[in-house]
This record gives C-alpha cells, sequence and structure tokens, in this order.
C-alpha cells in the first residue's frame, strides 16, 4: 500500500522537562499537553537521600540543572521547566529565580519551575489566601508555607502525610482527606504539592465538592510550559485551565459550610450530579474514584505503601525529619 500521500508525522512543538530522578509520573504529565506537542524527560542523577530539605536542595543544584539543561538542549525545546516543587521552593523565592536563571543560561532556552508556576498560576485566578496539601515531612510543608508568605499568599490550612518515599504510590483517596482537611475558614484555592503525587483525575472531583480552584504541582508546571510558547494545557473542568470551570463551582464565593449555591451552568449540574449520584451509591464518594483503601480505625498503613512511612492521615503523630512524632 501506497502510503506516501500522509506526508510524515505531524510537526511538533518541544517542552523540555527536568524532573528529580525518583519522578515517577511522567504519563500524568503527558494528559495535560495537546497532541502537537512533545516533552522531552530528563532526570537529576540519583542520591541515596529520602524525601526532605536536604534532597530537594541536592536535585536543585544549579550544577545540577546546567547538566540536564545541556542535554536537552541537543532536541531543541522551546521551553524547559524544571518539574520539582520542594527543590524549586526550597531556597525561597530568590532561589527560584536564580535557578530559572541558571537553566536559561546552560541551554539559551526559556526556563521556569514548578514553584514559580504556582506563584504565577495564583496571580492568574486572583488567589491570595491559599489552602496546602503536601505528601511531605512537617519540615518540608514549612518550608513550602514560608514561601507561599515569601510571595504574597497566605496559608490559611495544611495538611501533610510525612512520607519520605514512594509519594507516587499515594490514592486519590488520601489526597481527598488531606483537602478535606486542608480546607478551613476563608479560602480562596486549593493546592496541592509535589509533582510525585497523583492528582489529574481528583481535581474536577475536589473543585465540584469543595467550590474553588484546586491547583496541583503538575498541573501548574504543564500549564506555565505550554503557556510559554504560546499552546494551552488541556484537562477536563480545571478552573486553570477552562474558562467555564472558572466561572462554575470554582468562581462560586460562598463556601460549602454556607451552603450551595444555585448552579445555572449545565457543565457545573452534570459534574455535582455525578459526585452525588456516586455517593448514593458509596457511603463516601471518593472511594470510587481512588480505588484503593484509605487507613483504617486501627492505623495500618495504606494498601501498597512501605509500613515504614509514617502514620498516615488521621491516624496517630505524623513522623517528622528524624523519625519521631511531629505534630499535625
Amino acid at each position: 500500500m501506497d502510503v506516501s500521500f500522509l506526508g510524515g508525522p505531524q510537526p511538533q512543538r518541544g517542552v523540555g522537562v527536568v524532573a528529580p530522578f525518583d519522578f515517577a509520573l511522567d504519563r500524568e504529565l503527558w494528559r495535560w499537553v495537546p497532541d502537537e506537542v512533545s516533552l522531552h524527560l530528563t532526570r537529576t542523577p540519583f542520591v541515596p537521600v529520602e524525601v526532605s530539605l536536604d534532597l530537594a536542595r541536592l536535585v536543585s543544584e544549579h550544577e545540577t540543572l546546567h547538566d540536564a539543561v545541556r542535554a536537552l538542549a541537543a532536541v531543541a525545546p522551546e521551553v524547559v521547566a524544571y518539574a520539582c516543587t520542594s527543590g524549586s521552593f526550597v531556597g525561597g523565592v530568590a532561589g527560584e529565580r536564580a535557578m530559572c536563571a541558571a537553566m536559561t543560561q546552560a541551554g539559551e532556552i526559556p526556563s521556569l519551575t514548578t514553584s514559580g508556576a504556582l506563584l504565577e498560576a495564583l496571580r492568574e485566578i486572583g488567589a491570595r489566601r491559599i489552602a496546602v496539601v503536601t505528601p511531605y515531612t512537617r519540615s518540608v510543608t514549612d518550608s513550602l508555607e514560608e514561601y507561599l508568605a515569601e510571595g504574597g499568599m497566605t496559608v490559611t490550612g495544611r495538611a501533610y502525610l510525612g512520607l519520605t518515599r514512594h509519594i507516587w504510590k499515594v490514592p486519590y483517596r488520601d489526597v481527598v482527606d488531606m483537602a478535606r482537611q486542608a480546607v478551613v475558614g476563608a479560602t480562596d484555592a486549593l493546592f496541592i504539592s509535589c509533582t510525585n503525587l497523583p492528582t489529574y483525575d481528583v481535581i474536577p472531583q475536589l473543585e465540584a465538592e469543595l467550590r474553588m480552584p484546586v491547583l496541583s504541582a503538575n498541573q501548574v508546571t504543564m500549564w506555565a510550559a505550554l503557556r510559554a510558547i504560546g499552546a494551552q494545557a488541556v484537562g477536563p473542568y480545571q478552573a486553570l485551565l477552562d474558562p467555564v470551570a472558572r466561572s462554575g463551582p470554582a468562581g462560586m464565593s460562598v463556601s460549602p459550610l454556607r451552603g450551595p449555591l444555585p448552579m445555572t451552568d449545565p457543565v457545573v449540574e452534570s459534574v455535582i450530579e455525578a459526585v452525588e449520584s456516586v455517593e448514593s451509591v458509596v457511603d463516601e464518594p471518593e472511594a470510587a474514584l481512588a480505588g484503593a483503601a484509605s487507613p483504617g480505625s486501627d492505623g495500618d498503613p495504606v494498601d501498597g505503601l512501605d509500613p515504614g512511612f509514617g502514620a498516615g492521615l488521621g491516624e496517630g503523630p505524623y513522623l517528622d525529619d528524624s523519625g519521631g512524632p511531629a505534630a499535625g
């Protein structure tokens, strides 16, 4: 069969991604990317350190970034994104800017980071009071809160898991539980931190339930990288990406604690109805979405997670960097 009429593959635009060595969610990044864009990923060198402030500093050293960006430059991406939240907020706002400058100089390619993209996204949606969810230890979560404060944001509530490894195995149900715990008082938006924490499918559910924009590390990274080249990230009913979603439940100013608002947007209605239909089948709506059990009342670890992770959300003390108990 003669297929010469096809004319070859369609031209692709490139986005370079520098990820930490333990990044496990390549496919999740691709889910935000339109067909005409290709991702080119590279990883930082392995270091035998668990997730901590020390690891964040190691994977964001300028020499490490220089080598990674030089490798990506061989395939000529139009922009380079450093996909690590803790690695880009550990040095504060000044440290994040210095990282971008170092990457841009290394490859002569415009560069950005997850934490820089976060502040850009928060300004885009007009949010200043932020609830925060992280899989990190207390000290790393504290560092994120300090970074947000430097960027002019106020953290209104937070929840964290205290994990030091295998973060990509956390089920959606745990993310939902943390979100419900973190969103208290007057809050403009929720941020789910860590590029190694799965979030793509949980964002629409949380926006419908919490009636506010929900941002995640991978989402803001892809949104900012694609916007930098004049492309648009794709995602089902996510306020940052979809103006219709932003004018729906994400645009509602009344907290769900004060009762629901009238819904006039048919898309909004369909999302809420879908959530309510699941509630009629199971006791907790997130159970059907998660497909995995959460910690039980006896404090057992999440299925599939190493018992050494820590106590988990809501059952017993979290663990700090030393392995001892830390206040939630």
